[in-house]
């Protein structure tokens, strides 16, 4: 039987075999809306008094990170790797409207739960969930903006670097890629000092249970790539933003 915490380290290694090519990691592409009877229009639902329903931020059951109305009758999850263009895309696409229009009507919730492509995305969202349950979503879409600078360091890093990573002992691993992709300076720059930044990279449980939740993603969702999208618990596919707003639209945010 594979324990956690070898399953996480498992993943770690993925990187230093083919650390180059991370852009084009297994990233969802399609437009593949899924099938649904259309729901009758949801009311709006107001936000308790002096606040808005964008800014209340609970961690899930499940893992995730959810913002919104935590009773929303239309419930949006987004399984995300940090490491996926894709996802990126659809964050600087989406984000704004889905918070504004949607999040804020609190006819929809928005839960996040980050998912392990590659271990480019563990000490990512080590580091994505290092400060409070209340910055992750927001953290996670400012790191998307800024995926490309990541990407660019890395490619700049060359192939020396991933050897050099990949000869140090197993716990040390996630904080020098972290280095190497410019990610501990991103964090340091948001409130995360480089200290509780390594005390986070170095945490083998936390690490162990982002394994173990996209292992569990995989298995109960079928998710095969990223961004993929359940609405009320159902799979509907991998989507742009133009697509996604339809279904919510079809099951009643409208």
């Amino acid at each position: 039987m594979v324990t956690m915490n070898r399953a996480a380290r498992r993943l770690s290694l993925a990187l230093f075999a083919a650390p180059l090519a991370l852009a084009l990691s297994a990233c969802g592409s399609d437009d593949t809306a899924g099938e649904g009877a259309s729901g009758d229009p949801v009311a709006e639902v107001a936000a308790p008094e002096g606040t808005q329903w964008a800014d209340m931020m609970t961690k899930t059951d499940e893992g995730g990170y959810l913002m919104g109305n935590p009773d929303a009758p239309i419930k949006l999850v987004e399984f995300g790797a940090l490491s996926c263009s894709h996802c990126a895309d659809f964050a600087a696409d989406s984000f704004e409207t889905l918070r504004d229009e949607y999040v804020n009507s609190g006819r929809v919730s928005f839960e996040l739960r980050l998912f392990m492509l590659n271990s480019f995305d563990i000490p990512a969202a080590l580091l994505a969930t290092c400060s409070t349950d209340e910055a992750v979503i927001p953290l996670a879409e400012q790191f998307w903006g800024a995926q490309r600078s990541f990407f660019e360091k890395g490619q700049a890093a060359g192939q020396a670097a991933y050897d050099q990573i990949n000869n140090l002992p197993p716990e040390q691993r996630f904080a020098a890629v972290a280095d190497v992709y410019g990610m501990t300076d991103f964090f340091a720059a948001r409130g995360i000092a480089r200290d509780q930044a390594n005390q986070c990279l170095s945490n083998d449980t936390k690490a162990s249970e982002l394994a173990a939740q996209t292992q569990s993603a995989s298995q109960t969702y079928e998710v095969t790539g990223t961004p993929t999208f359940l609405i009320n618990n159902r799979n509907i596919g991998s989507m742009g933003w133009e697509a996604l707003e339809a279904e919510l639209q079809k099951a009643g945010a409208r």
